[in-house]
C-alpha cells in the first residue's frame, strides 16, 4: 500500500504537474509527491491507523508488517531521488554553462564602466580575451559532460557530494590559468621589446612565488584527502554512503548536512584569499598576483587544517553490549529465542544515512542469522534504529548457547562481535 501510494501521479501527463520518471520537468515533482506520500502512511503507522486486522492483535507481527511496508515505501522514494538526482545533473551543464558567460559579460560590463574617463586599454581587451577563451573551454568541458553536471563533474566526489577540497582547488587553478592567458595575450599583442620583457619578467617565481605556493598546497590537499578518504573506508575507519545528488552545501556541510567547521574556514579563507589575489591582478595585469607571504601562510594553515580534520572524522561502528529488551510489567530473565535484544553502541547509523531507505538495510547478525533491523515509526521519524541503539528479535533458527552478535551498518561496515547467552 506504502508503494502504491509513493507512486501516485505517474499517470500525468507531461504537462503542469508532471510526476514521470523518465520528464526531467517532473521528476523534481514526482520526488516530492513520493515524500509527502511516505512521510504521510508513515505518521499513520506511528498513530497505530492502517494495521490489517490480521496482524494488530501481534505487537510483534504488527511490528514487522509495518516495517516491511515502510520498507518497500522507502525503497520507492529512493528510486524517485535518484530519478531526480539525475534529471538534475542532466540540466547543470546548461546553467553551468549560463553563470559561466554571465560572469564574461559581468566583466565587459564592468571594464566598460571603468573605462570611461580613462579610455580603453589594452589591458582591458586581454581581460576580456582571456575571459573568453576560459568561458569557451568551460562551455565545451560543459557540454563532454552534460550527463555529469557539466563543467562542475571534476568537483563531484564519488560518493555524489560536492567535494570541498577539489572546488578550492579549481578556482585556484582557474584563477591562475586566466591570469596566464591574461599576460599572453597582451604579450601577443605587445608590440615594444621593452614592453614584452616586462611581462615575461611578470612571470618570475619570485613576484608570483605566493600564489604558485599557494597552489601547489591546494592541489596537493585535494589529491590527498582523496587518498586518505579512499584508505580509511577500505580499512573500514570511516563509513560513505553515497547521497542522491550534489547540492552546493556540501562544500560547507559534513555528509550529515551539518556546518563542519574545518570546511567552512577552508571555504571562506580561500574565497577571502582569491577575492585579493583578483584585486591585485586588476592592479597589476602585468604580472602574475604576488600574494603576500603572510596571507599565503594564512590558506596553507587552513589547508593543514581541514586535511587534519578529514583524518579525525568518522570511526568505525561499535557494540557495547547486548541486553534483553524488557517491556514494562515483564519479569527479568535471560535471553531466549523469540526474545527482542537491545544492542548498545555506537556509530550504527552513518552520516548521511538517515533516510528510511538506508536505515532499512541494517542487519544484526546473530550467530549465523541475518536479522534485519524493524524500521519502527513515531511521528517526525524512527525510534528504531538510532545511532546509539537497535533493537532486534532472536529468531528461533539461533542455537541456544554462546552466539556472536554484530552489527552491520548501511554503509557496509561491520562492528566487533559481542558474544551473548540463548537460553532455551
Amino acid at each position: 500500500m506504502a508503494v502504491q501510494e509513493a507512486r501516485q501521479g505517474t499517470g500525468a501527463g507531461h504537462e503542469g504537474g508532471c510526476a514521470c520518471g523518465d520528464c526531467p520537468h517532473g521528476a523534481r515533482e514526482g520526488h516530492r509527491r513520493a515524500v509527502a506520500a511516505f512521510l504521510r502512511r508513515r505518521d499513520e503507522f506511528a498513530a497505530g491507523q492502517g494495521l490489517p486486522v490480521a496482524v494488530a492483535h501481534s505487537a510483534s507481527a504488527s511490528r514487522q508488517w509495518v516495517s516491511e511496508e515502510l520498507t518497500q515505501g522507502a525503497e520507492a522514494v529512493a528510486e524517485r531521488g535518484r530519478t531526480e538526482g539525475e534529471a538534475w545533473l542532466a540540466r547543470l551543464w546548461l546553467r553551468t554553462v549560463c553563470t559561466v558567460w554571465g560572469a564574461v559579460l559581468a566583466l565587459l560590463l564592468g571594464e566598460a564602466l571603468t573605462a570611461v574617463g580613462a579610455g580603453w586599454t589594452g589591458a582591458r581587451t586581454a581581460a576580456l580575451t582571456a575571459a573568453l577563451v576560459v568561458a569557451g573551454v568551460l562551455g565545451a568541458a560543459s557540454w563532454l559532460h552534460r550527463a555529469r553536471g557539466g563543467a562542475l563533474a571534476p568537483v563531484i566526489g564519488e560518493d555524489n557530494r560536492m567535494s570541498t577540497s577539489r572546488t578550492v582547488a579549481a578556482c585556484w587553478v582557474l584563477f591562475v590559468g586566466y591570469a596566464v592567458l591574461l599576460l599572453a595575450a597582451r604579450l601577443a599583442a605587445a608590440t615594444d621589446h621593452t614592453e614584452r620583457d616586462a611581462l615575461i619578467s611578470g612571470l618570475d617565481l619570485e613576484r608570483g612565488a605566493g600564489v604558485v605556493t599557494v597552489l601547489a598546497v591546494v592541489c596537493g590537499i585535494a589529491v590527498l584527502v582523496r587518498r586518505v578518504v579512499g584508505l580509511r573506508i577500505l580499512a573500514q575507519r570511516l563509513q560513505k554512503v553515497p547521497a542522491h545528488r550534489p547540492r552546493a552545501a556540501d562544500l560547507l556541510t559534513d555528509d550529515a548536512g551539518r556546518g563542519a567547521f574545518t570546511d567552512i574556514q577552508y571555504v571562506a579563507i580561500s574565497a577571502v584569499a582569491l577575492l585579493f589575489a583578483a584585486v591585485r591582478l586588476a592592479r597589476r595585469p602585468d604580472q602574475l598576483p604576488d600574494l603576500p607571504w603572510g596571507l599565503g601562510m594564512v590558506v596553507l594553515i587552513s589547508a593543514v587544517t581541514y586535511l587534519a580534520g578529514k583524518y579525525a572524522e568518522g570511526g568505525r561502528p561499535v557494540v557495547l553490549s547486548v541486553v534483553r529488551a524488557r517491556e514494562p510489567g515483564d519479569l527479568d530473565g535471560p535471553i531466549r529465542t523469540g526474545d527482542d535484544i537491545e544492542i548498545r553502541g555506537a556509530g550504527f547509523v552513518p552520516p548521511g544515512a538517515q533516510s528510511a531507505d538506508r536505515l532499512s538495510r541494517m542487519v544484526v547478525r546473530i550467530g549465523s542469522v541475518d536479522v534485519h533491523v524493524p524500521l519502527v515509526p513515531v511521528t517526525g521519524g524512527f525510534s528504531n534504529p538510532t545511532d546509539s541503539v537497535l533493537t532486534v528479535p532472536v529468531p528461533a533458527d539461533v542455537e541456544p548457547g554462546a552466539v556472536e552478535v554484530q552489527v552491520v551498518t548501511a554503509a557496509g561496515v561491520a562492528t566487533n562481535r559481542c558474544i551473548v547467552q540463548v537460553t532455551e
